[in-house]
């Protein structure tokens, strides 16, 4: 919707000039105006004390009755009876969450939806790893993904149970089914949030996610409607530590699927012959920065990482350059890593990329630039061109691995 000043109302503070991340405000006669770039993104409306911006159209909120909706629910993505990280991730903050909820007087119980075919003890496995319940959805059909069916399956538990919060994994699949059913609920979304915690006045889910091309940290909430959904970043919650003497209950759902249901069909299924990068799971990251300078120093860089067994991660800066595949970019905009080591190579160290790897275990840079924010969070540095100690550190670790076998992370 259009964003409006409501001129009778402005008083001439100038906050929403500030507040505009576009600068796309001016003032007229001590009355704030639209630029006509302005992409209405309604920054300044929050900006504004005298209730002056606002978006065009009626102003009163459409509220829903939340008093029936109770409990955390997480879709568990799964692939062959195996649970996805992002989804143990994700089962670790429900109960992260639910202990929050119980230190403002109110219980909630952490449920797992697992829909798929023939799916064994699995459900019995996400009992071991936080869940309370397990809501699970098996039939022939859904033993393959399948956006509609998988919606479905979701916006019929989601209307039947009423869940209070429903969180998926910014993946691929997340991604893919997330809207659709927020779409179908009326409720709201935020994707690819970073941090969720519940706020202590009114109980509601506090949503934070990389806003303006990472250059800010927004905190969404969305109080009106329910549930309250949210996409999370894999690599960015702390799984919860398995317990096999952990129990809950399970409950079995039917869905009624029709032949409207099976607009797509399945025909084949192909293995990709692109190597995907999965940094979210290394335990060694050698990353690279606008310091490697062009697509040959990626390949010095690579030399190291074989001799680690390690991945290649890289900087916004050298993935925008083109000398890397966007899959391997690391930061608010990429991939939220905490390997063991990481080792930055001509990484300067933005806000931006240090977020995306501030839970690695030990850290070392290599960098020309003392000053350089990397330099602080890192429990080792060498100061140099990165051409140069990167080929003596490579040629140093083969020749401990010729005497003493492959190196450990305290070696």
């Amino acid at each position: 919707m259009p964003v409006v000043v409501l001129k009778e109302k402005c008083k001439g503070c100038k906050l929403c000039v500030s507040a505009c991340p576009y600068t796309a405000i001016h003032m007229e006669e001590k009355k704030a105006v639209l630029d006509a770039d302005c992409t209405h993104c309604g920054a300044c409306i929050d900006s504004c004390e005298f209730g002056a911006i606002a978006f065009e159209g009626p102003q009163d909120r459409i509220k829903m009755d939340i008093a029936p909706f109770k409990g955390i629910y997480v879709f568990i993505e799964q692939d062959k009876k195996t649970v996805s990280k992002v989804s143990l991730e994700l089962l670790g903050k429900a109960r992260e969450l639910a202990d929050e909820f119980s230190r403002i007087g109110r219980n909630q119980l952490v449920t797992a939806i697992l829909i798929g075919y023939d799916l064994g003890d699995m459900a019995d496995e996400l009992m071991h790893y936080g869940a309370d319940h397990v809501i699970i959805v098996t039939d022939e059909p859904f033993k393959l993904y399948r956006t509609d069916i998988y919606t479905k399956a979701i916006v019929h538990i989601a209307k039947e149970k009423k869940p209070e919060i429903l969180l998926f994994g910014a993946t691929p699949q997340g991604r893919d089914l997330a809207p659709r059913v927020a779409n179908r609920l009326r409720t709201g979304l935020t994707a690819d949030c970073t941090a969720l915690e519940i706020s202590n006045e009114e109980g509601i889910l506090l949503q934070t996610r990389p806003a303006f091309g990472g250059n800010i940290m927004a905190t969404i909430v969305c109080p009106d409607n329910r549930p309250q959904m949210a996409t999370v970043r894999p690599g960015v919650m702390k799984k919860y530590s398995r317990d096999p003497e952990r129990t809950g209950t399970k409950e079995i759902m039917n869905v009624e699927l029709d032949e409207n249901d099976f607009i797509i069909r399945v025909l084949d299924i192909m293995k990709s012959t692109t190597n995907h990068s999965k940094l979210e799971d290394a335990k060694i990251i050698v990353a690279g920065g606008h310091g490697v300078r062009d697509p040959q120093g990626f390949k010095v860089l690579e030399e190291l990482a074989e001799e680690l067994g390690a991945k290649v991660g890289a900087s916004r800066a050298a993935v925008d350059a083109g000398w890397i595949e966007p899959d391997h970019q690391i930061g608010q905009t990429g991939k939220t890593v905490q390997p063991d080591l990481y080792i930055a190579c001509g990484i300067s160290g933005s806000i931006q990329h240090l977020a995306g790897m501030a839970r690695s275990k030990y850290v070392i840079s290599i960098n020309t630039d003392k000053k350089a924010p990397i330099i602080e969070a890192s429990d080792a540095t060498f100061i140099g061109d990165l051409s140069r100690v990167v080929p003596m550190l490579t040629k140093k670790i083969r020749e401990y691995k010729e005497k003493n076998g492959k190196p450990t992370i305290t070696d």
